[in-house]
């Protein structure tokens, strides 16, 4: 069974879906979690083809990617588990898969929601594919409608 998960929680509906999942599954399996959150480089724009670095604005997406990352760690502590997360900056899944390997996490868990437009589906893409190609171990993909 799986010995060390790794949750990537956005604080989304699947994302709480993919924490719940991943709960279970450590209780099942003695496994122990770890979780992250993946804030998104931050440049500001001016306009096409120049942009700024905005300091400000990149320490209030800080905290509030930590804010979500908290909820979830009270959200894990409160089902009874141990576990410590960290907030990522960059490249979702670079940095899941990067984080996975360097904590040996043999199960990366992530939520996915449907998406029913094609435009939506583009626009938003989707991290859990590119996780199945990139990851070096299991990734299970709790999925919402």
């Amino acid at each position: 069974m799986y010995k060390r998960i790794l949750l990537a929680y956005d604080g989304s509906e699947a994302g709480q879906k993919a924490l719940l999942d991943g709960g279970d599954l450590a209780h099942l399996s003695g496994a122990e979690l770890t979780l992250v959150a993946v804030m998104p480089l931050h440049v500001g724009s001016i306009g096409l083809e120049v942009g700024v670095y905005d300091q400000a604005a990149e320490d209030r997406e800080r905290e509030r990617y930590q804010s979500i990352l908290e909820a979830g760690l009270q959200r894990l502590r409160a089902d009874g588990h141990q576990v410590d997360g960290q907030v990522l900056c960059g490249d979702s899944v670079t940095e899941i898969t990067r984080h996975a390997k360097h904590t040996g996490a043999d199960l990366i868990v992530v939520g996915h929601k449907h998406l029913e437009n094609w435009a939506a589906r583009w626009w938003q893409g989707a991290i859990s594919g590119a996780l199945i190609e990139h990851a070096h171990c299991s990734v299970l993909v709790s999925i919402i409608h």
